[in-house]
């Protein structure tokens, strides 16, 4: 991970950006994270379901999918996404809506033969057990999400690889998974 910042207001409010640096080009990185529908593929440490719900306008935006997504900590959160900003090479934008409440803007730069990609991830914590222990938890509610975020640039990393013509899939490791899976 590149960087990481987090700013809060409200105990159960917060504020994260991240940001990745990525070897590839733009259009390989949107093709990846633009596609929320392939989330539990590349990315299986964080993303345990995704269900599509709205195909969206044309445009893409309206695009959405139900989650159940995890971190580190053995809790789960469960949540909606919906594209609000087309997917561009540029950036896009997506609401969230359930455990946690808010928005998350992706933005792509290119700099040289890598993509410098941040993400401004603003939510409230709605889930019950987020909300009753923010204000005593919130560092390690904060850890968990960084922890999240430093698996997505590795499984993006990963994901980009195997996406390249000519890639050996067996020399390529399979992406991180989940902590404390249920049975």
């Amino acid at each position: 991970m590149a960087g990481l910042t987090n700013k809060t207001s409200k105990s159960t409010d917060y504020e994260f950006v991240t940001v990745w640096r990525v070897p590839g080009t733009r259009e390989e990185v949107v093709d990846v994270l633009g596609n929320a529908g392939t989330l539990k593929q590349w990315w299986p440490a964080v993303y345990l379901q995704v269900t599509p719900v709205n195909e969206g306008n044309p445009d893409g935006t309206g695009k959405s999918f139900d989650l159940h997504t995890k971190g580190w900590l053995p809790y789960t959160l469960r949540w909606r996404l919906t594209v609000t900003e087309p997917v561009t090479l540029h950036s896009f934008a997506l609401k969230a809506e359930g455990d946690l409440n808010g928005t998350g803007r992706w933005t792509f730069e290119t700099d040289g033969p890598e993509v410098v990609i941040t993400y401004d991830w603003r939510v409230s914590a709605a889930k019950p057990l987020l909300r009753r222990l923010s204000w005593l938890l919130k560092p390690a509610f904060s850890a968990n999400h960084h922890w999240a975020m430093a698996r997505g640039e590795e499984s993006l990393k990963l994901e980009l690889r195997r996406r390249r013509p000519g890639a050996d899939l067996s020399r390529i490791p399979e992406p991180p998974g989940p902590t404390f899976v249920r049975t």
